[in-house]
């Protein structure tokens, strides 16, 4: 089937769509490669169908989300790729959307920002029974992203996102709650986070940080405007692109970043749970997106004794360790620990709310753990180190493997 890629209003090009796999199978025209999603360009100025087409296909709800084998079982779908043209691509991430030929569709009429959309792929994604035999598909749960269970609801007239955590201890919801007061102790821009409580299910709660106008393109799809060198770092290669994009801000926003999530000891930050944003409309760049998905840190899935030790925590997206991520902070100046005090007794305010998933001796050691991250990153602030080795970054192949692997 024939459709028009559409940015907005904008029709940037026609191509030919498999019906069995949603994949793009030959471009027909290009109108505005200026509109193209960002690295899908060729060097050479022309349209990179296999980058296209990755870009296209990430859309689509990962194939590790919880309980997505029984979901599309439930939908009556063979896989995640087909529910794509089935909402349009349309996301509430960017404004990019697809238009079958002849439709005569128009943005105004069906974006998910500006117009109702059907809560039924969401209660599918979460487990809960739909009432209506007929399922409405129009949805932006369709192209969600990330391994949790999640969906999309209007409340009060906002976009916001709901997400569970895993099994045993169901910790990321209120692990994102407390990012969120770090992030604002330390004044570093972030998303907020609440609780919500659903069939005794606890769920993060927060409002989209995208507006009809702009979008958010992820520091992978950032990495791929330009070729990455042999001798350049990751962390480097990123603040080469965001040059050359003209983006300002860039290291110092990767410092809080990075001081961030080595409080919290998050473990999945990857590359596209992080990034830039830009107005959609006349392509500027806006600046780095805000701190968010911060979800996978505090020992969420490990024992009491390893959240005491803290060994094994994993690190992206820039080095195998916290430790040596820290390094890549070229300035401290800005960081005040005093802001800190008083932040153990608001970490155990929030678990306190969990019930029988987290018991106290666990809330002590998150506390401890956290206790003691402060306590190097004083050390580390007070000596100023700032060192970018290359031999200690993330393999590549993993660094490649977070494109399929995006979150909010």
């Amino acid at each position: 089937m024939n459709y028009t890629l559409m940015h907005k209003s904008i029709p940037v090009l026609d191509f030919v769509m498999d019906e069995a796999t949603s994949s793009i199978q030959k471009i027909i025209a290009v109108w505005r490669l200026e509109h193209l999603p960002v690295g899908t360009v060729s060097v050479k100025g022309i349209v990179d169908r296999g980058a296209l087409n990755a870009w296209w296909l990430d859309r689509s709800i990962p194939a590790s989300r919880s309980g997505i084998r029984e979901a599309l079982q439930d939908l009556g779908v063979s896989n995640v790729q087909v529910l794509l043209p089935k909402c349009f691509g349309l996301s509430l991430s960017d404004q990019y959307w697809v238009r079958p030929f002849r439709s005569g569709l128009r943005w105004e009429d069906i974006n998910f920002f500006e117009n109702p959309f059907s809560e039924d792929i969401g209660d599918v994604l979460v487990g809960k029974a739909v009432g209506s035999p007929q399922l409405d598909f129009r949805s932006p749960d369709n192209t969600s992203d990330g391994f949790l269970k999640k969906r999309w609801k209007i409340i009060d007239g906002r976009r916001c996102l709901l997400k569970t955590g895993s099994p045993p201890f169901m910790q990321q919801p209120f692990n994102e709650v407390i990012a969120s007061i770090v992030a604002q102790r330390l004044g570093i821009p972030h998303v907020e986070y609440s609780l919500l409580w659903d069939n005794e299910i606890p769920y993060s709660v927060c409002e989209d940080f995208i507006s009809p106008d702009t979008e958010l393109v992820s520091a992978w799809r950032v990495m791929q405007t330009k070729k990455k060198s042999n001798s350049e770092s990751l962390y480097q290669h990123y603040l080469s692109c965001c040059a050359t994009l003209g983006v300002s801000g860039v290291a110092h926003a990767l410092n809080q970043m990075i001081v961030l999530d080595f409080l919290i000891a998050n473990e999945d930050r990857h590359l596209n749970n992080f990034g830039l944003i830009r107005n959609a409309d006349t392509l500027e760049w806006i600046g780095p997106a805000p701190t968010f998905d911060s979800g996978s840190s505090l020992g969420y899935d490990k024992l009491n004794v390893q959240i005491a030790s803290m060994n094994g925590i994993e690190c992206k997206p820039f080095k195998r360790t916290h430790e040596e991520q820290l390094r890549l902070i070229s300035s401290f100046d800005w960081l005040d620990f005093e802001a800190l005090t008083g932040v153990r007794e608001e970490i155990r305010q929030v678990f306190a709310q969990a019930g029988n998933y987290i018991d106290r001796d666990r809330v002590e050691a998150i506390v401890a753990a956290f206790s003691s991250r402060e306590d190097y990153l004083r050390r580390q602030a007070e000596a100023q180190i700032s060192i970018d080795d290359p031999s200690q970054d993330v393999q590549e192949n993993v660094a490649q493997d977070y494109h399929g692997n995006r979150g909010r």
